[in-house]
């Protein structure tokens, strides 16, 4: 099993930065993908961003590249997605997910574990 728990999200204005943090616990990351999707009320839940925990591989949503990015420390078990020029649209519930499986995964049926989420608020 793995446990993730994500912190860093809050109300911020339009143009500004927040960064997301997601730590694991339980088993061996060694080769999980882990990721971050949203969901804004009413839309169902999107990918965000992804990356492979060993190779550091990323991948993105157009809708954020250039302006997101996701990373992680080893030592700390935690993944972080760091949000810069952010705008109304990217208001969500931020999740973060992990799976056993390598790759650019980008749906959510193939991660396994899931956060809680964290609320991201971005006014104009």
């Amino acid at each position: 099993q793995v446990q993730l728990v994500e912190s860093g999200g809050g109300l911020v204005q339009a143009g500004g930065s927040l960064r997301l943090s997601c730590a694991a616990s339980g088993r061996t990351f060694s080769t999980y993908t882990m990721g971050w999707f949203r969901q804004a009320p009413g839309k169902e839940r999107e990918f965000v961003a992804a990356l492979m925990w060993v190779s550091g591989v990323t991948n993105y949503a157009d809708s954020v590249k250039g302006r997101f990015t996701i990373s992680r420390d080893r030592a700390k078990d935690t993944l972080y997605l760091q949000m810069n020029s952010l705008k109304p649209e990217d208001t969500a519930v931020y999740y973060c997910a992990a799976t056993p499986r390598p790759g650019r995964l980008v749906l959510t049926t193939q991660y396994e574990y899931w956060g809680q989420g964290t609320q991201v608020t971005v006014s104009s």
